[in-house]
């Protein structure tokens, strides 16, 4: 198995979480909707920037964003990662979907979260606070949670 195909089951910035290049596995694991868009880990603004087009106004804000998932006006969802951990495997993977270790719509089961990950990154550690969502465009900010 390739590291692009590889679902990991890991301890995030902001929760135990699936990490995976592979949007088709996770969805398959979480048994999501399709057509609903995941959280893309990047390593850094270079990296984000080779994904989408940031607007110019929101560059610092996001540059200095921890724990902060920004909804961009491509309608998907970024976050550059800066927790040291969690940090070490997007690296290694530049990008990376991140969703929450759990059935959709269900709460976390561990035992179930193991059994279903390609690789388990131990320690799992829960600080239990989401990250912050914002959603941007060209003019404006708007907190979403």
């Amino acid at each position: 198995m390739n590291e692009e195909s590889l679902v990991y089951l890991t301890h995030t910035d902001t929760t135990i979480g699936f990490v995976s290049q592979d949007a088709q596995k996770l969805t398959a694991i979480k048994k999501r909707p399709p057509h609903k868009h995941y959280i893309k880990a990047v390593d850094s603004l270079s990296t984000l920037a080779q994904h989408t087009r940031i607007p110019i106004r929101h560059k610092n804000r996001i540059r200095r964003a921890h724990r902060s998932t920004f909804i961009l006006p491509n309608g998907h969802s970024y976050r550059v990662i800066h927790d040291s951990k969690h940090l070490a495997l997007i690296s290694k993977l530049a990008w990376a979907y991140s969703t929450s270790a759990n059935l959709s719509d269900k709460p976390y089961d561990e035992q179930w979260a193991r059994s279903v990950a390609d690789v388990v990154i131990e320690p799992l550690v829960d600080k239990g606070t989401p990250s912050n969502i914002y959603k941007i465009n060209n003019r404006s900010i708007q907190k979403i949670r």
